[in-house]
């Protein structure tokens, strides 16, 4: 193998005190070569991004580097001054940040940020800046580069905004991309478009790519080779056949099992119980032994030695310095055989028929209204006592104003919600307060949700407060205490304040807020979305017990479908404010009939290498709900469109019983 272009031994990076520092990367080893795509996996403050900012030399104000060196070819980054490493990062090393929105400078526009790159990495382009900028937009994808460079981020969605970041990474022409988390935040549509396109831009010019994600399955999409990191240190590396046929370290291994999906529909997933421990300790033994199944005595008392099991693959785990590690790998999503989940007989809780949320465009001095931003236009759906109903699609397609119109936390333009045998659109005042204790709902930022200043116990005992349940304070608290137990969170967490808990642990506290009103319908918004594979596994599981445990009803607002085959009874797919598809969950997934939610689902990236669909690549951008194209709203996107599409939206076909679809090829 030749020689690499990152190499990287034993690196220790260090934030705070020196009394008590925390050693966020502690003795990092990897290798990157040419024209590889390298995965740095794991959860959550593992310390994934501070390898990478340690290796741009971007620390915080507290952060320094103790030990260890970074090469990029013959280059000792961390011996160059200041003045040389300005030239270096952005240049032969460049980065993508995780949110782009924050990442971009609002009051420049993109080609003039773009320019800025191509200015201080590209002598060559300075002769022509435009040029270049424009060049480089076309080779990220952007359509209609000479407009969009002078646009501002905000007027840009999230896919063109992360292409834009793309694209002053790519300014500098650099050796060695560092993607950190690049698709988090988007759409799986979206996501399979820009991981197609960064694996083009590899292709095309040889560029390594570091790619920093908890996602395996765009880690099994995209990756060469991969590390998993866990409480600073890399504790297993392997190509990705190996690694997704047989991964070696336990912590790997629990990630698999607590992957959500159809196999394990019916099944409680696996949860690694505990938390990252805090790294601002001396060590004694394995990082991972108060969580590890497996754990022996060596575990808590002999810190593990690195073992190699094969050609470019090793593990930091004392049952190979012992010889047991002959444990089966995880058994395979398709392998597995998902019980059969028996749906018991309920009746109708909520009906919403043709809901629409129109909002005003005003212009001008008047505030006259020019037009409306036609965010749910025409939605109907139907949740049954003790069901689940996901509601899926690309960001900007309404979701989450379904949500809100439902429970009149937006009053709607149009149409019904009828909700137990009351019409919630003609609820007021007392009447409609009284109500919402019957309907809750689970905001996709715990954190954001929650006010900082107030304790837990306050937080929950909020809303029981306002609809008057228990008779005084001492008794709220008391249903408090019950209700921290019933999500897993020991009593005394009422005395502490949100940013205390880690993310799985506020989303506990927000599942515990909405049951203090004693609800029948929770509306749940992106309630995982966030978090980490093994917390995204306790909240699931949390939800199915207490749907199970209470006949709650859910409507799950989601964009991940392995989240909507685990849990889901039913699907509806939502597209530019109306649903274009339902049915149960198997119909849906299984056999999908709409066009928008074949392409929907081929994008979803898999991790069974032996399983993988064709992704159906839809070009562009969802169009402004403010100006939705003529007859079928999805055409100008549709790989099967056809002339008539243009002339009128199509009716909804009904299938089945349980299955409706607008699309006018299955009128014909």
């Amino acid at each position: 193998m030749s020689d690499p272009l990152l190499q990287i031994k034993h690196l220790k990076t260090w934030l705070g005190s020196s009394d008590n520092p925390v050693k966020a990367v502690d003795g990092v080893d990897l290798e990157i070569h040419q024209g590889e795509t390298f995965a740095l996996l794991g959860e959550s403050g593992c310390g994934k991004s501070m390898t990478a900012l340690t290796m741009m030399r971007l620390l915080p104000a507290s952060g320094r580097i103790v030990d260890g060196s970074v090469r990029l070819g013959d280059t000792d980054i961390l011996a160059l001054p200041e003045a040389a490493m300005r030239s270096e990062r952005g240049g032969r090393m460049g980065m993508i940040f995780q949110e782009p929105m924050t990442s971009l400078n609002p009051v420049l526009t993109v080609g003039d940020q773009i320019a800025e790159s191509v200015k201080v990495h590209d002598i060559a382009a300075k002769a022509d800046i435009d040029g270049r900028v424009l060049a480089l937009l076309k080779a990220v994808g952007i359509p209609d580069p000479k407009r969009r460079m002078r646009e501002y981020p905000h007027q840009l969605s999230g896919g063109m905004k992360q292409r834009v970041m793309i694209a002053i990474a790519l300014a500098g022409k650099p050796e060695l991309l560092i993607a950190d988390e690049p698709t988090t935040a988007l759409d799986v549509t979206i996501q399979a478009q820009v991981l197609t396109l960064l694996k083009d831009l590899q292709q095309e010019s040889g560029m390594a790519i570091m790619l920093i994600t908890h996602d395996l399955g765009v880690v099994s999409e995209v990756a060469d080779r991969i590390a998993v990191m866990y409480a600073g240190q890399i504790v297993e590396v392997a190509t990705r056949e190996q690694f997704f046929s047989d991964p070696q370290h336990p912590y790997s291994r629990k990630l698999f099992d607590s992957l959500p999906g159809k196999a394990r529909r019916g099944q409680p997933l696996a949860v690694i119980e505990g938390s990252v421990p805090s790294l601002n300790q001396e060590f004694k033994g394995c990082r991972f032994a108060d969580r590890c199944e497996q754990v022996m005595d060596d575990c808590q008392q002999q810190i593990p030695v690195w073992s190699e099991t094969g050609p470019g693959q090793g593990v930091l785990c004392h049952l190979y310095t012992k010889g047991m590690a002959a444990v089966p790998g995880p058994i395979s999503q398709t392998a597995a055989s998902a019980v059969e989940v028996k749906t018991k007989p309920s009746s109708s809780l909520l009906q919403v028929e043709d809901l629409k949320m129109h909002f005003p465009i005003h212009k001008g001095v008047l505030r006259r209204t020019v037009g409306h931003v036609k965010a749910v236009d025409g939605v109907s759906m139907e949740i049954n006592t003790g069901h689940t109903l996901a509601l899926v699609g690309e960001s900007g397609c309404g979701k989450t104003t379904v949500g809100k119109a439902i429970l009149q936390l937006l009053r709607p333009t149009a149409g019904s919600a009828n909700f137990d045998g009351d019409e919630l659109t003609q609820l007021k005042g007392e009447a409609l307060r009284k109500r919402r204790s019957d309907m809750q709902i689970i905001f996709q930022d715990p954190m954001a949700s929650m006010n900082p200043r107030m304790l837990v116990g306050d937080i929950i005992a909020e809303g029981m407060q306002a609809q008057r349940i228990g008779n005084n304070r001492q008794e709220r608290m008391q249903r408090v205490e019950q209700l921290l137990e019933q999500v897993g969170l020991p009593a005394d967490a009422a005395k502490r304040y949100p940013h205390e808990f880690s993310g799985g642990q506020r989303q506990r506290i927000c599942v515990a807020r909405a049951l203090a009103v004693d609800p029948m319908l929770i509306v749940c918004d992106e309630p995982t979305s966030a978090l980490d594979v093994s917390v995204q596994a306790q909240i699931l599981n949390l939800l199915k017990d207490l749907q199970d445990d209470l006949d709650l009803s859910y409507l799950f607002i989601t964009h991940d479908i392995s989240v909507v085959a685990y849990l889901a009874h039913e699907v509806a797919v939502m597209y530019l404010g109306r649903i274009v598809e339902r049915g149960t969950v198997q119909e849906v997934l299984e056999s999908p009939q709409h066009p928008y939610t074949k392409a929907l689902l081929s994008a979803v990236p898999v991790v069974d290498q032996e399983n993988k669909r064709e992704v159906i690549r839809l070009e562009g951008d969802m169009p402004s709900p403010a100006n939705p194209p003529a007859g079928c709203h999805f055409h100008p996107r549709c790989p099967e469109a056809l002339p008539e599409c243009k002339q009128s939206y199509p009716q909804q076909i009904k299938l089945s019983d349980t299955r409706t679809v607008s699309c006018i090829k299955l009128d014909q």
